[in-house]
């Protein structure tokens, strides 16, 4: 699939995954100091802290390209809300050119929902009906992270946001997440 989505400019492909980037919870890091040893801590948000503690991403990385499209999420990551993002997703590539893109993802729940399927179903007829572009979806094995290729690009991107001392506005994280994978901040998915 892979290897037919290459040979030919009208198809792409991708992997897709959702991830939370929390303010307070530090990756697992190592760091050399030649004072003392250098630990990160998880810090703890302030009282009155008008910024929720994390907030969920989804992500669509681009082997051809080594892109990563992102969108935020205003909530947790849900059947509606992956409506949307497929939405824009189908919406970028159409911009494009493209005629399909092949969507390799897990087998979280939301994924499979009733929901989801039927949007796919009534997207992809509309699609094909109107030149646009069509989502193929390629499901991985169930609790398997490691053949999904996003999944490393994620934990890189945390260790290299990380803040030691202060616990980061939301705003400034975000624009941090998009700083480290070359890509603009836009409005958040709304529930």
């Amino acid at each position: 699939m892979i290897r037919y989505a290459q040979s030919d400019d009208a198809f792409a492909y991708g992997f897709e995954d959702e991830v939370w980037w929390s303010r307070t919870a530090q990756p697992a890091l190592h760091s050399w100091c030649s004072d003392q040893p250098f630990r990160l801590v998880e810090k703890q948000r302030a009282k009155d802290d008008p910024d929720g503690p994390a907030i969920a991403c989804y992500g669509c990385y681009l082997p051809s390209d080594n892109q990563m499209l992102l969108r935020f999420v205003d909530g947790r990551p849900v059947s509606a809300v992956t409506c949307a993002f497929l939405t824009w997703l189908a919406a970028h590539f159409t911009a494009k050119g493209k005629r399909a893109l092949f969507l390799i993802w897990d087998n979280a729940t939301w994924h499979n929902s009733k929901i989801v399927r039927t949007w796919l179903k009534e997207h992809n007829r509309l699609a094909k009906q109107q030149g646009s572009c069509r989502l193929i979806i390629c499901r991985l094995p169930s609790k398997s992270p490691w053949l999904n290729p996003i999944e490393p690009k994620w934990l890189h991107g945390k260790r290299a946001i990380a803040e030691p001392v202060r616990t980061l506005p939301m705003d400034e994280l975000i624009q941090r997440i998009c700083d480290y994978y070359h890509c603009q901040p836009l409005d958040p998915i709304a529930k």
